[in-house]
Formats: C-alpha cells, sequence, structure tokens
C-alpha cells in the first residue's frame, strides 16, 4: 500500500533553477519566497516551456469541510502554511523511522537514540498545530483535522490536501485517488514539456481522435492520460459503462461521453498576501437562556452571525483594507454547576418533554433571580470574558494596546452582562433601602413596637457607616479592579428584557437625556438596544431616560440592500402618537431618578389607543372625525417630528377640539415646541417588519431571529467600523 508520506517530497533546487533557499522544507519563509517567485514568473500557473516537476507548496490548496456538504479551499497564506508543515512532517518521519528502528536493534539501552527521537517528537509536534482562518482554528497536520481555538466543538472539521482537481467546479479528487494519480504522473511524466496553454485561456485540445497513452486503475474508476495536459477520470459504476458504450457506437468519443477533464493543481497559486487583515475589533457575543438545551446553539448563531457580517463586509466595507472586524462566542451556562440535579429531581413524569424543556430554558431567569445562584452566574460569565480576552491578546500581542472590544449580548445575557458591567449588587441595593423601610415602619407600628424598632434602625445605620468605612480603606489601600479586563466600546442589547429589571430596581426616567443615567460612559461607550416589533421578551429602554420617549418611535434599523440610506444621526425622532402628547402635559415635570424613588405610576404602551380614544371622543362630535384623528395618528409615525415638527391637525380632525386633560391640540402643538429634551444618542433600534409578515407567527420566532439577519449584521459593522466621512462625524460627537 502506496504511503502519502511518499508521494510528495520536498521542493529540491532541480524542481526550479531559480530557487536559492536553505534546506528544502526547513524554513516557512523560503518556500514562501520561493513560491511568490514563481507565482510573479508568469501570468499562469503552467507555462510554456516548463518541464513536469513536483508541484510546488503553491500549487497544492488545502480545503476544509465545515457544513460536511461541501470542501472550502483555505484562503492562500493558510494553505501555504500547511503545506510548509506537511512537508516537515514528511521530512521528519522517515528519520524518525530510522531512529526508531536504532533504538530497538541496540535493545533501547541507547539513550543518545532516545533523546533524539524524543527531540524529533517533540519537532514534530510542535509543527503539527497551525493556525488558520484568521486565528479562529488550528490544523492537525498530522491527523489532517481543524478544530477552534476559542470555544469548545465535539466534531472535529476534517482538512484535504488538493493536487488534483475536477474541470469547471475546481474541487478536489479524494486524497487517496489523488495521491496514487500524482505518483502516477510523475513517474511517466516527469521532465516532459507542458504546453503554453491553461484552462481560462484555451483550452481545450480535441481529444477524440486520441488513444489514451497511459492508464491508471483506481478502485471504483480510472484515469486515462491522452497527453500531459490532458487527463480524464471515468467512473467505473455499471451505469456508466452502459451509458460510454452506447455512446460510442452513437459516435461520440469517450471523454466527450463520460470524462470528466482534471487538472493538476489549484487555479489560483497560493500567494501570502492572501489573507484577511489582523482584527482590530473584536465581538463577544453572550448568549441568554435555552444553552443547556442546546450547548452548541451560540457557536452555530455567532457563525451565522459571523458569516453574515463578511457578507456586508465584501459589499459595504470592501475598503477597509486595514481593519476587520472578528465574532467569538461566550458559552457560559455549560460550566456552571447551579443546584445540581435537584430541580430535575423534584420534576414530575407527566409532559415531561416539556417541563425538561422549560428547566432547560426559562429555569435560568430563575437561577438568576435567586441569590443563591446569582453570584455563581455572574462570576462564570466574567471568568469566561475574560479568559477569552487574555487568550486573544496572547495570540495577537499588539491587540491589547490598540485593539477595540464590543459585546452583543442576546436576552436574559444582556441583563448579566449589563450587571457585570456596572457592578449591580442586589445585597448592597436591599442594605440601601432598609433605612428607609423602617423608618416607614416607624410611623406606622404603635408605640409599644417603637423602642424595638429605634434601636433596629440605629443598628442597621451603623452597620451601614461601619460598611463605608471599611469600603473606604479597601479604596484607598488599593484601587478596586473592576471585574472584566478590558474596556467595552459598544454594548449591543439584542432582544432584551433589561429594561424591565431596571424597571424593578425602582429605575425611574431622569431629565439629562443621556445613556449616563442606565450605563456610564466610562463603563461603555454606547449602548444599542435592538428588538423585533413582535418580539415578545423585547423592552425599550430610551423611555427610562426620558419619559416622553414613550410616545418616540424607536429608529427603524436600514434594510441591508437599501442604497445610500439617510445616516443614524441624521434620522429624527417621530411622534407614535401626536395627541397622546397632552397627556404629559400636567405630569411633565421631572422625575426622581434612579434606585431611591417610590415607584410612579407609568402608562402602558397600548394606553396611546385609549387615549386616542378619548381625544377622538372628547374633540370630534362625529364618527367621521374620529377616523380621521385615527389616519392623522398612523400617518405622523412617519412624519412628524418632535419639538414642534410634527403638522397641524387640519378643520377635518376636529378643529379646536378639547383633548384629555381639557388641553386643545394648539396647547398640545405649544406644550410639544417647548418639550423637553431630546436624547444626545438613540439607544432603541427596531427591526422593519416584513411585508407579508404574520404578527402572530412572528411573535413566536422573532425572538431568535437576529442571529442571521443581514439587517443587524450591516448595523453592527457601521457601528464598529466608525464614521467613514466628515459627515458621519457627528454619529460620535454630536451636538449640545
Amino acid at each position: 500500500m502506496i504511503t502519502r508520506l511518499r508521494i510528495l517530497p520536498s521542493c529540491s533546487q532541480d524542481a526550479d533553477p531559480g530557487y536559492q533557499g536553505s534546506e528544502p522544507g526547513s524554513d516557512y519563509l523560503d518556500l514562501v519566497e520561493y513560491g511568490t517567485r514563481r507565482s510573479r514568473a508568469g501570468s499562469s500557473r503552467h507555462r510554456g516551456g516548463e518541464v513536469v516537476t513536483e508541484l510546488g507548496p503553491e500549487e497544492v490548496r488545502w480545503f476544509y469541510k465545515e457544513d460536511k456538504r461541501t470542501w472550502k479551499p483555505f484562503v492562500g497564506h493558510d494553505s501555504l502554511k500547511i503545506e510548509v508543515a506537511y512537508r516537515k512532517l514528511c521530512e521528519l518521519n522517515p528519520s524518525k523511522a530510522a531512529e526508531q528502528e536504532e533504538w530497538e536493534e541496540l535493545g533501547g539501552e541507547c539513550d543518545g537514540a532516545e533523546g533524539r527521537k524524543g527531540q524529533t517528537e517533540a519537532l514534530v509536534s510542535k509543527d503539527m498545530a497551525v493556525c488558520v482562518r484568521g486565528g479562529l482554528y488550528e490544523v492537525d497536520v498530522k491527523e489532517k483535522e481543524c478544530y477552534p481555538v476559542y470555544w469548545n466543538q465535539q466534531e472535529r472539521i476534517p482538512v484535504m490536501r488538493g493536487q488534483w482537481f475536477t474541470d469547471g467546479t475546481w474541487l478536489p479528487l479524494e486524497e487517496e485517488d489523488s495521491d496514487l494519480i500524482e505518483l502516477e504522473h510523475l513517474a511517466c511524466f516527469r521532465g516532459h514539456q507542458m504546453k503554453d496553454t491553461f484552462e481560462t485561456e484555451a483550452v481545450t485540445t480535441a481529444v477524440d481522435s486520441k488513444d489514451a497513452i497511459h492508464s491508471l486503475k483506481l478502485s471504483r474508476s480510472h484515469v486515462d492520460w491522452h497527453s500531459v495536459d490532458e487527463v480524464y477520470l471515468y467512473s467505473d459504476a455499471t451505469t456508466s459503462k452502459i451509458a460510454r458504450t452506447v455512446t460510442q457506437k452513437l459516435g461520440f468519443s469517450k471523454a466527450s461521453s463520460s470524462g470528466t477533464r482534471l487538472h493538476r493543481g489549484y487555479v489560483e497559486e497560493a500567494a501570502p498576501e492572501d489573507t484577511p487583515p489582523a482584527a482590530t475589533h473584536i465581538v463577544f457575543v453572550v448568549h441568554g437562556i435555552g444553552q443547556k438545551m442546546d450547548q452548541g446553539r451560540i457557536i452555530r448563531n455567532t457563525s451565522m452571525m459571523r458569516d453574515a457580517a463578511r457578507k456586508m463586509e465584501e459589499k459595504h466595507f470592501s475598503d477597509r483594507t486595514t481593519e476587520h472586524v472578528e465574532f467569538l462566542p461566550v458559552e457560559w451556562r455549560s460550566k456552571l454547576s447551579l443546584d445540581g440535579d435537584t430541580v430535575d429531581s423534584i420534576t414530575p413524569d407527566k409532559v415531561r418533554g416539556l417541563r425538561d424543556m422549560l428547566n432547560s430554558s426559562a429555569m435560568d431567569i430563575m437561577y438568576y433571580t435567586s441569590p443563591l445562584y446569582r453570584d455563581e452566574i455572574t462570576r462564570g460569565l466574567t471568568k469566561e470574558l475574560n479568559r477569552l480576552y487574555m487568550l486573544f491578546c496572547s495570540r495577537n500581542p499588539e491587540f491589547e494596546e490598540k485593539g477595540k472590544v464590543s459585546i452583543v449580548a442576546h436576552s436574559l445575557g444582556c441583563v448579566i452582562t449589563f450587571d457585570i458591567m456596572t457592578g449591580w449588587d442586589p445585597v448592597r441595593f436591599h442594605h440601601l433601602q432598609a433605612p428607609d423601610s423602617v423608618e416607614t415602619e416607624l410611623r406606622r407600628r404603635g408605640c409599644e413596637e417603637q423602642q424595638l424598632l429605634e434601636e433596629l434602625y440605629h443598628t442597621r445605620m451603623r452597620l451601614q457607616d461601619l460598611e463605608d468605612q471599611f469600603q473606604g480603606l479597601k479604596t484607598s489601600s488599593s484601587r478596586a479592579s473592576p471585574p472584566l479586563k478590558f474596556k467595552v466600546e459598544n454594548f449591543f442589547c439584542m432582544g432584551s428584557p433589561l429594561a424591565v429589571f431596571l424597571a424593578l430596581r425602582g429605575v425611574r426616567p431622569s431629565t439629562n437625556g443621556t445613556q449616563e443615567h442606565i450605563l456610564p460612559r466610562s463603563i461603555c461607550q454606547r449602548l444599542f438596544n435592538i428588538f423585533h416589533p413582535t418580539d415578545p421578551v423585547a423592552y425599550r429602554l430610551e423611555p427610562l431616560v426620558l419619559k416622553h420617549y414613550s410616545n418616540i418611535a424607536p429608529v427603524q434599523i436600514h434594510w441591508y440592500n437599501t442604497s445610500s440610506p439617510t445616516s443614524y444621526n441624521h434620522v429624527r425622532p417621530t411622534l407614535l402618537n401626536p395627541l397622546k402628547e397632552s397627556a404629559s402635559v400636567s405630569d411633565s415635570e421631572s422625575l426622581p431618578s434612579p434606585c431611591t424613588s417610590p415607584p410612579q405610576n407609568r402608562r402602558h404602551y397600548g394606553e396611546s389607543i385609549t387615549s386616542l380614544g378619548k381625544a377622538s371622543i372628547m374633540g370630534a362630535a362625529s364618527i367621521g372625525k374620529g377616523i380621521g384623528g385615527i389616519l392623522f395618528s398612523r400617518f405622523s409615525r412617519s412624519s412628524g417630528q418632535v419639538g414642534g415638527a410634527e403638522e397641524e391637525p387640519s378643520d377635518s380632525e376636529g378643529g379646536v377640539g378639547e383633548v384629555e386633560g381639557g388641553a386643545t391640540v394648539e396647547e398640545v402643538t405649544v406644550h410639544c415646541s417647548v418639550v423637553s429634551v431630546e436624547l444626545d444618542r438613540r439607544i432603541d433600534f427596531e427591526l422593519r417588519e416584513g411585508l407579508v409578515e404574520s404578527r402572530y407567527w412572528s411573535a413566536v420566532t422573532s425572538h431568535t431571529a437576529y442571529w442571521c439577519s443581514y439587517d443587524i449584521a450591516l448595523f453592527l459593522l457601521t457601528f464598529m467600523y466608525g464614521p467613514n466621512s466628515t459627515s458621519e462625524s457627528a454619529e460620535d460627537h454630536p451636538e449640545s
């Protein structure tokens, strides 16, 4: 049986007189320079006057099969690195075998031989792992497998060395067949002169009148050589033989009827410069609930987002040749023990499948709200984020100084990541609220219990003072380090319930109109809340910053195929319902902000319909006028603007009608013209609904539909690549 290690010797000086490198195959740079010189020597790979020799490293192409269906070629730079490592392995193994034989002949008593054997093994193992695909994967050349660097993946990705390729598709032949064909080709045609033709220029010389000058039998097919450049593969299946017989009797040639032309060497020579730029911005992708149910889901989701981003990069950011955004999945759930199997043991057996699904998904929310397990979850995610960042920096030393980091989080992952960045602690929050609760209790209780409650109150105050003093000593002695070892540039929330968690923690709207109210820019430069209109888990964040933004539509994300879309910093706010503004006339005073103010009444989003109904009834005396008001509110969503830019109601809409609170439409317009502040940067961004999309079906699927969206991929890249012209510089430097 022919071994693969004999198939392709290292590139020698005889193969190309222009090669002046060092020992063949010993230095990667020598082989790269050699490949570069050969590539630049002519425009085509097969040039007239050349003779048949071993394929150069740049003519061989390595492939990987990630989806188990199609072989995909590595880029030229990666293929060259793998080929060099493969040739080193071919060189080292014969010496290793000789040393092994020598060691066995001496009965294992020769320490020098054993030492040389260990050194050889170490050298071989050192060259087994080759970093490819932008540093995300490594290739084990010995096992011919590819595996990820930054996450765990049970199934390895097979890789293959391609030497012979089918015409048209340029897919490689199976490696065993390709190796046998290459050996036979070198044995029969070494030193023969090749023609000055190539498939793209050429073409096919007719082989109808030519007989095969050589043939090779394979396991399920055979190969015929009609000349040094005309090689055809034929299947030996019974149906193929019958078809060949019939077509030949009809006058067709064997090659034209059922043969597949083969090419030696890949269509494009591998070049060292054929490589993506180094990553200048990494994005950690954090999953939400349900990862326990399907541990590989976040890896697949991140892969879909990465693929969508690559296509958007090629289409919209092809000029950014020195920048590159890379996406890394963050899988934090599988490493947690939590309650072990306690919940599973108390789960009834009836409808077990449904119960197991809920235990593996929705139970994560209960774990996080539990004081017992919340810290374990936050520690687990923090540890994983820091591990990935430090690993990436160790493999890319310049990134720590020059690179940027963003986080894309989904569902519950948004809340956990937010709490890690801000250091929110529910236990400390409870202690801060305790004195107020005791004070309230003192007023309610009778005189008999006041003494004990007063002692409890003073004890808690004393405890709080001691804690403050202790924290002050810690801060003065050593500055507390943040939980994350990197600065977050952008925080993208997708399908996020963060707003609900913040509202339940007592966060209330402010009057300053900046994200500092929720997430200080010293922690994160920019906060984005992305959601689908029908996602039942997602909530808006902007009304927690400025209350009147509950009646201002979120910014709609551009479709990826829109030509020359409006820059996001130029999109003006539009009202969801102008008549709803009247409801805020009486309660437009400034509200206390976070965590200390008592809960206050807040209108529901659905109340806009109720307010519209009241306004229509009170301000119009007929059904027609009511319909006019509805139409006005619909059209105003796309045409109205905050700050008095919305259109004045026409006479058909009831003229000077009273609305809720006794205010007239003119009064509402005047009030809107002097209304409060706008956000300096928008936070809520909404995907556009499809034209034929069912809202009920969309409510089921929308929460998991973010990963493969080209619209979201383009949106993320738009803000991570930053402005490309001075007209967009206001995105990062808004006017005050």
